[in-house]
């Protein structure tokens, strides 16, 4: 299901959207999947809308989906093989960055248990006396 307000449109079922901007008189509409393109009101909810098909894993051996999908590219301005590279490219976006956050959550908690009990006491006068040697 799309939400659809003045100045965006959301889905129920992928994280993708789309967002109107104020050009003078006129709303331009942009996929975040799409960004480059500039759309109608219209056009933006078809990219929605076939969004939400490309996503349903369920159509995928359903013919009356891939002519409805075809014709809703047709409409952004696309062809529907172009939608779906898009789209997945997204998606493997979005699934790395999720891989690389955990990564780095996970180096953090191992760092903080290792050094876990010592603290820092200021600069080390250690050392000093052999400094010497290695000038």
């Amino acid at each position: 299901m799309i939400d659809i307000t003045t100045t965006a449109m959301t889905s129920t079922i992928s994280p993708e959207y789309a967002i109107g901007e104020h050009r003078g008189s006129e709303v331009v509409w942009r996929l975040s999947w799409l960004p480059t393109h500039r759309l109608t009101h219209e056009q933006a909810r078809a990219g929605m809308e076939l969004d939400e098909i490309l996503s349903d894993p369920a159509v995928v051996y359903d013919e009356r989906a891939h002519l409805w999908a075809a014709d809703l590219a047709t409409r952004v301005g696309i062809g529907v093989d172009r939608a779906v590279l898009l789209l997945a490219q997204r998606l493997a976006e979005r699934m790395y960055r999720e891989d690389a956050a955990r990564e780095t959550d996970e180096e953090d908690e191992r760092a903080e248990s290792i050094l876990a009990g010592w603290t820092y006491r200021g600069p080390s006068t250690t050392g000093a006396r052999s400094r010497h040697l290695w000038a």
